[in-house]
């Protein structure tokens, strides 16, 4: 189980069912005259009371174990994070790809089982072409840091900005990874924070009222460097702080969907990041 029987919030949200109970039991006794013949069965009773209690505690930690969808406040722009399949979501759909918008599905470049590698399977089978007339035609000149780049192991020798963003109908091509000379992706973590925070900018521009779905950025094979271990659901706290950073305001009924593969889902504790929401 992702969330530990006696976790400190499972705790505080029984405590605060347990708070309620008592109120109402302390105030009835307060009015109600308790009859001489139900006396004898108080022990009975108070032994009933404890099994629903115990019942109400076990409860909670189920709840919290199977969760698999919750809605924050930040600031007041709705986030939904949820589990489920980005490509089946409504509004803008957010696919990373490296510095380089690689589009070699060959698992040396790119992964098949990337978010990409499964874009570009999925929609662009038999043209990749036409993807790539797409980026280099709507790329601006500003987002391109590097032309003619050397690279040895294959791929594409224009390299962009992290953050840069293309709008292709219902997806957002975001650049988010830095390849080094082995095609590994990788990133540092003032790269990551700092991809974020643009990324919002760019997305505050494009969203157009529309509902932005994006996955756990960092969800994966990417590599960040001297943070190995990070969990998904740190690199999740860190989406939802820069977030609040940014700013940015979805208007209702837009919202931002945080999409968690179902790999994943039982590594992060959503019942935990809602009892911090207020803290974010």
């Amino acid at each position: 189980m992702k969330v530990k029987l006696f976790e400190k919030n499972i705790r505080n949200r029984f405590w605060k069912i347990f708070s309620i109970i008592s109120g109402i039991i302390s105030f009835a006794f307060l009015f109600i005259d308790i009859p001489t013949n139900i006396k004898e069965y108080l022990a009975y009773i108070g032994v009933l009371v404890l099994i629903i209690l115990v019942v109400i505690y076990f409860l909670i930690w189920l709840y919290a174990n199977t969760l698999r969808n919750i809605d924050v406040d930040i600031d007041g722009s709705n986030v939904n994070i949820k589990c489920g399949d980005i490509f089946e979501q409504d509004g803008l759909k957010v696919i990373t790809f490296n510095e380089y918008f690689d589009t070699i599905v060959d698992d040396k470049i790119i992964s098949n089982s990337s978010l990409n590698g499964i874009f570009i399977k999925k929609f662009f089978q038999n043209n990749v072409n036409d993807l790539d007339e797409f980026i280099r035609s709507n790329s601006v000149n500003e987002d391109i840091t590097e032309l003619d780049v050397v690279r040895h192991l294959g791929g594409k020798n224009v390299k962009y900005k992290l953050s840069t963003s293309l709008v292709y109908e219902t997806f957002v091509l975001t650049a988010f990874t830095r390849f080094d000379n082995q095609n590994r992706a990788v990133l540092t973590m003032p790269e990551y924070i700092e991809f974020l925070i643009n990324f919002w900018d760019r997305i505050n521009r494009v969203y157009a009222q529309r509902t932005v779905s994006v996955p756990v950025f960092g969800s994966g094979i990417t590599r960040i460097k001297e943070h190995k271990n990070i969990s998904d659901e740190e690199l999740l706290k860190i989406m939802l702080w820069t977030f609040k950073l940014s700013e940015m305001k979805f208007k209702h009924p837009a919202r931002l969907s945080i999409i968690i593969h179902e790999d994943k889902i039982g590594q992060i504790d959503l019942f935990n990041l809602k009892s911090i929401e207020l803290s974010i």
